[in-house]
């Protein structure tokens, strides 16, 4: 019963949210079972050239760390805001939702060939966590109950707490830009005059993602009432 309790609960997980979260999940449980070494997931360009070692342009993105404080940190940040977005302003595009993915992901590894960044889960998490900010600009959040402040000042207070941390901050820098760079595009140029959008989910893509919509669908009551660790990770409108 309790199994099939958490089977149901889990395939009511978006479909994006569901497939990412859970390839993070496997490629850590698989590190820290020793299946597998992070030597053969994080991004080298020369093995990738050289080598054709192709796995790890995905792998990048799938590992956080051994199992600890910062790997249960990113993944709920992770979590939560890819699933608000895909239940949000994102709900009924799964197809542009798996765009902005590909977008991301391939800048992403193109600042990887420049910088030296080995792993890009947690720029891709700040990145998810900007552009949902950016679109949910009048909530109000509260972080450890130290301090309030409105939705798009989340990624930079992420930012000093990676200072706080002792972490690079080049990687969530990396993850702003892009979320920003994204947002900009989709959003921003658009209403401009004259504007459009730039990026043009592909036809195959909305038919492989985008099945008719039920009219009477409901996003997960849940996610606006959930307060784990003192943290309000969604915020307050």
């Amino acid at each position: 019963m309790a199994y099939q309790t958490l089977l149901q609960e889990y395939m009511l997980i978006p479909p994006v949210t569901r497939a990412y979260t859970t390839a993070c999940v496997v490629t850590t449980l698989a590190v820290q079972l020793d299946l597998v070494s992070p030597f053969q997931l994080y991004f080298n360009p020369i093995l990738i050239l050289k080598k054709y070692q192709l796995w790890r342009l995905l792998t990048t993105f799938l590992f956080f760390g051994n199992l600890g404080f910062n790997f249960f940190f990113n993944m709920i940040f992770t979590y939560r805001y890819c699933r608000m977005l895909e239940e949000g302003s994102f709900r009924g595009r799964t197809a542009d939702f798996v765009v902005m993915f590909i977008f991301g992901g391939v800048l992403m590894i193109l600042c990887a060939f420049f910088v030296n960044l080995l792993f890009l889960g947690q720029a891709f998490t700040i990145m998810i966590v900007y552009v949902w900010s950016r679109r949910n600009v009048f909530v109000r959040m509260n972080f450890f109950g130290l301090m309030n402040f409105q939705a798009p000042y989340l990624p930079w207070v992420l930012l000093g707490f990676s200072v706080l941390l002792g972490n690079a901050i080049s990687v969530d820098l990396v993850g702003m830009a892009i979320g920003h760079i994204y947002f900009f595009m989709e959003d921003v140029m658009p209403r401009q005059n004259g504007g459009q959008r730039l990026l043009k989910t592909p036809k195959f893509l909305k038919k492989l993602f985008d099945p008719p919509q039920e009219e009477e669908y409901v996003p997960l009551p849940e996610l606006a009432n959930i307060r784990p660790g003192g943290f309000d990770w969604r915020g307050d409108r």
